[in-house]
């Protein structure tokens, strides 16, 4: 992980979020809480697979700690960020995020 401050904040363009904050789908549904955060361009590969890998490499993303017992931790593309304000809101359902592959 690349912070830009000692608070884990990373603001390029418009994506801006920082470890802790809540993550919410476009449903409003709990996704998880920020574990990680990498701007656009990264050298950081994300444990996803192939393919995917690469474009959440190339647009920078949010790991998020999932919710409950049963699940995964997932990631969160830049593109797919609405906005940051209080927690991170999505422009995508939970379902339609990519799983950890670890």
């Amino acid at each position: 992980m690349q912070p830009i401050d000692q608070f884990g904040t990373v603001t390029e363009s418009s994506f801006a979020a920082r470890v802790g904050m809540s993550v919410v789908d476009s449903a409003g549904h709990d996704v998880g809480t920020v574990s990680a955060v990498q701007a656009p361009g990264t050298d950081v590969r994300p444990d996803a697979v192939a393919g995917v890998a690469e474009v959440l490499m190339g647009t920078g993303y949010l790991r998020v700690d999932g919710t409950g017992a049963l699940s995964n931790d997932v990631y969160v593309s830049g593109e797919q960020i609405g906005d940051v304000t209080d927690a991170v809101r999505l422009t995508v359902a939970r379902a339609e995020l990519p799983r950890a592959t670890s």
